[in-house]
């Protein structure tokens, strides 16, 4: 790879449509990948940023046999859902296709006929999991067993979601079929394997000496770990009834494995963005003069850094990816991010809770990106970074320039006098920033990126506030209108230098200082005049308004709330009931002495977490039960309480506390513990029957 390439095909991973687009995904790949992107545009970089709906893997036809529709509708569905959001949040995909389309269909054919009339492909009879109550074969995630690497027993039959490993289903301890329970049998089936074994050598060279020292550690040592493992033939065909037709004789019912066709989606994509725009594609994959940069999150790895460039590799003209900077997963307050269990905080209706603060969303995850490690998103956090940081900081610097600029030249940008040391010490320090955010985002650390853009704002706030123009008017006027010019030179930096970060907050500060178009990072990084004096900048009414807006308790509040709902609801789905014990006679039951109580005195038990130690009227008597309700109630908030007593349990001893009966109890649908309640006017001592 030239150290100055020509162009740039940016690739994100193609999102599966059987979900909405949630922060997970946009942590991982759209964020990162669209800053990326956006920063090499604005350097004048010939740059394609390619993507598209994934439309061919298992959970696709798992979401429409749960929902009772067809794979189709599902696709359809959820493509025009991602495909809103997307455009809404400001991704700038130059292409955003979909592997349904006929371009794509035909594009992954072709790939596959051209790998097969090579003789690349491994044709072998083998034993898969196959569900007879279903009369189905069982790949990918309809089958789900323990993971033997890690002992996770909801690892799927292509992936291990805990450790990150890739799996084959018959890798799989104890499977499941995911379609009726079942536990699978062995059944003869034909397909064709790339034998990656044969290009153990090429990765080793091009990815354990080639990239040892530029990929980031997270992906180097996975992939390494996977080559050091031995590599061994992989099936590229599947036993599906959705996905596209293996096109060779002999193929009938068998479908291309969605990891062999997803990748070859940005081939695709780019082709319709070529014919579109009336380009020629081929240049975007087959010139080295070329930088091919996919994003992708770490569940990704091995198929964009093993797979496909195996695949690459033995279809022979394309080039091979020169970094694949993947991040690890964001949880979600404390918990992993699910589709199928609704725990997540969902694009589509983030955009309508908070419209016009897409930016926001922007800043706190690229600033808590999960580049290194896995990190948590929660509320709070959210919030404290738009209040205490874009509100505060970037915010309130643009806003002390404006209202000053307002009111003391009517928005003209003034004329500076000589300036101070001061004022050429914040000069240069502004004009080194943009080769300072540069030099992270060429290396793909986009969290201290951001960091490097507020501190832009912070120089500015603090130029301002050691300077105090608003001090210095009353007796040196001349002196503020140079304080003023350096300050209005750092918001003009600002409107360009946020623009790969905040699209949003772009726009709308160059409307507020009337900067036409976006100034280059050359011209921040060489003109000290970057908002000439005499410039007009906005009028009051646009140029008075505030960048950001504080976001309120309440607002944040409702997102937990909704969360917390979500959170009740599986546990009332995930609920199990137990099955029925032993029958008995009804003179057994008959024997059973319930009555109506009340609770007089409540205590814990010494040394025990779970126990309270109860003294309760029963009417007959008042007696001591020891009842493990600990965990669930506090012994002053339950004392006058009503209970429904079995007071001719047999006397036990309990920690050296006679409990002479049994408190009747049950948990509700959010599994909590609840008693189990006489009616409010009956009195102690009546039976229950």
């Amino acid at each position: 790879m030239t150290n100055n390439p020509k162009r740039y095909t940016i690739t994100a991973a193609l999102p599966y449509t059987n979900g909405p687009i949630h922060i997970g995904h946009l942590a991982g790949v759209y964020v990162p990948s669209d800053i990326y992107s956006r920063y090499l545009r604005l350097q004048g970089r010939d740059v394609l940023f390619v993507c598209g709906s994934d439309e061919h893997g298992v959970a696709i036809s798992m979401k429409a046999k749960k929902e009772g529709i067809t794979p189709q509708q599902v696709i359809d569905k959820y493509d025009g859902i991602i495909r809103k959001s997307f455009s809404d949040f400001g991704i700038s995909f130059d292409n955003y296709s979909r592997t349904s389309a006929k371009i794509h269909h035909d594009t992954a054919s072709e790939f596959f006929r051209t790998l097969y009339e090579k003789g690349d492909f491994i044709e072998q009879v083998t034993e898969q999991l196959y569900d007879a109550k279903a009369d189905q074969f069982l790949a990918d995630r309809f089958v789900i067993g323990t993971c033997p690497k890690c002992g996770n027993e909801e690892a799927y039959g292509d992936q291990c979601e805990k450790c990150g490993s890739t799996l084959n289903a018959t890798d799989l301890i104890n499977p499941k079929s995911t379609i009726t329970g079942e536990t699978p049998i062995m059944k003869s089936t034909k397909h064709w394997f790339l034998p990656l074994d044969r290009y153990e050598d090429f990765l080793k060279e091009w990815i354990l000496v080639g990239h040892k020292n530029d990929w980031k550690p997270n992906v180097y040592g996975q992939v390494k770990s996977w080559i050091d493992g031995g590599l061994e033939p992989r099936a590229v065909t599947r036993d599906l009834d959705w996905g596209i037709d293996v096109p060779v004789e002999g193929a009938e019912g068998k479908k291309l494995y969605v990891w062999f066709d997803a990748p070859i989606g940005y081939i695709s994509s780019t082709k319709e963005w070529a014919l579109r725009e009336g380009k020629d594609w081929e240049p975007y994959w087959k010139d080295q003069d070329t930088k091919l940069v996919h994003f992708i999150g770490k569940d990704n790895i091995v198929f964009h850094c093993v797979i496909f460039p195996a695949m690459l590799k033995a279809e022979g003209s394309y080039i091979l990816p020169d970094n694949v900077p993947a991040n690890e997963f964001l949880n979600l307050e404390g918990n992993k991010l699910s589709t199928s269990k609704n725990w997540a905080v969902w694009l589509h209706e983030y955009l309508e809770d908070f419209p016009n603060q897409q930016d926001v969303l922007r800043y706190a995850l690229t600033s808590n990106a999960p580049e290194t490690k896995d990190n948590d998103f929660t509320w709070k956090d959210f919030q404290a970074r738009n209040n205490n940081e874009l509100v505060a900081i970037y915010g309130n610097f643009i806003n002390r320039v404006v209202v000053l600029t307002n009111k003391y030249y009517s928005g003209v940008v003034p004329a500076p006098q000589e300036l101070s040391e001061v004022d050429q010490a914040t000069v240069t320090e502004l004009k080194a920033y943009p080769a300072v955010i540069s030099s992270s985002l060429e290396r793909y650390r986009f969290r201290e990126a951001l960091g490097e853009l507020m501190n832009v704002a912070r120089l500015g706030n603090k130029y301002l506030a050691d300077e105090e123009p608003w001090k210095v008017i009353k007796d040196n006027p001349e002196r503020v209108q140079t304080q003023m010019y350096v300050a209005l030179q750092i918001a003009a930096a600002l409107s360009s230098l946020c623009e790969p970060f905040l699209p949003f907050t772009a726009i709308k500060l160059s409307r507020i200082l009337k900067i036409a178009s976006p100034l280059s990072w050359a011209t921040i990084s060489e003109s000290s005049d970057l908002i000439p004096a005499g410039h007009q900048i906005g009028d009051p009414d646009v140029s008075g308004e505030l960048l950001f807006a504080k976001i309120e308790d309440e607002e944040i509040q409702k997102q937990i709330d909704k969360l917390e709902a979500t959170k009740t609801a599986n546990k009332a789905e995930n609920k199990v009931v137990e099955s029925q014990k032993e029958a008995i006679q009804f003179d057994d039951f008959a024997k059973m002495d319930l009555r109506v109580g009340t609770i007089l005195e409540a205590s814990k038990m010494p040394k025990a977490n779970k126990l309270l130690i109860l003294k309760v009227d029963t009417g007959i008597d008042v007696r001591t039960i020891v009842s493990g309700i600990a965990e669930s109630f506090k012994p002053e908030d339950i004392i006058g309480k009503k209970v429904t007593v079995l007071v001719n349990l047999a006397p036990r001893n309990l920690r050296g506390v006679e409990s002479q009966g049994m408190i009747l109890m049950t948990t509700n649908a959010e599994g909590k513990l609840v008693f189990v309640n006489p009616d409010a006017e009956a009195a102690n001592g009546e039976t229950i029957n």
